[in-house]
């Protein structure tokens, strides 16, 4: 089990660092293990935690993240994602449930046809202070309450509405969701909801699945990400429509 647990965290931090969507994987496998869906949601948020600081320690260390132009979309994000994670224990997550597929569907297909989404940074629309208002409040909040397709919202955003090229928005979104993940994990702490030993070992894969996917991002750019991204966008929307009510 461990294995497989560990190979699992290692696929999804490969996808994850490339255009996110590594929950797709790790959520049905910590089910699996026999779980509570409280425990895994906790223990998630720390595997994935351990992926998405590996991507964006990979990202700053090759020069993609100013922090200093970036720290009022992280303390937005935190904020967010601290507000979702209360949120989760009063509301009913079926309605997004069947909202988001649609949304990620119109996102897979921006992705693919869109001029904007290319290796060449365009035309900004908002500030970086509105975006840090409202993407990084409204996707941190999104992510501390449910979770999938985060990170295709936040590359979304950063690409439509800063002008960002594919590559610099991937950089940027493994930034914001490192910092929701470990937000919503500090709320799940203190409940004893982690199951450690196996978040772990996730969290070992992760290391290593996170490494060689910024590897793969640098290496291969908008090339690699545009296809991927699309394939996990519509791989999130059928996992969440086939759910059912």
């Amino acid at each position: 089990m461990l294995l497989i647990l560990f190979g699992a965290g290692a696929l999804a931090g490969l996808v994850d660092s490339i255009v996110g969507g590594g929950g797709l994987i790790t959520v049905p496998v910590l089910l699996w293990t026999g779980l509570s869906p409280v425990e895994v949601l906790a223990t998630n948020k720390l595997q994935g935690t351990a992926g998405t600081f590996t991507a964006t320690l990979r990202f700053l260390h090759g020069g993609s993240i100013p922090l200093r132009s970036a720290w009022p979309s992280v303390l937005c994000t935190g904020l967010g994602a601290a507000a979702g994670t209360l949120l989760v224990r009063h509301m009913d997550a079926r309605l997004l449930m069947h909202l988001i597929p649609g949304l990620l569907i119109a996102f897979a297909l921006y992705f693919l046809f869109s001029p904007r989404v290319s290796d060449v940074d365009a035309r900004r629309r908002i500030g970086e202070g509105l975006f840090a208002v409202l993407i990084g409040t409204g996707v941190g909040l999104y992510d501390g309450f449910f979770g999938p397709g985060t990170g295709t919202f936040f590359a979304i955003a950063f690409v439509g509405l800063l002008g960002y090229n594919l590559r610099r928005a991937t950089a940027h979104t493994k930034l914001l969701n490192f910092t929701s993940n470990i937000t919503s994990l500090a709320f799940f702490l203190p409940g004893g909801h982690v199951m450690w030993p196996l978040g772990l070992v996730m969290a070992g894969g992760q290391f290593v699945g996170a490494w060689t996917g910024t590897h793969l991002v640098f290496r291969h750019g908008t090339r690699l990400i545009r296809p991927v991204l699309v394939l996990v966008s519509l791989l999130i929307s059928v996992k969440l429509l086939s759910a059912g009510p």
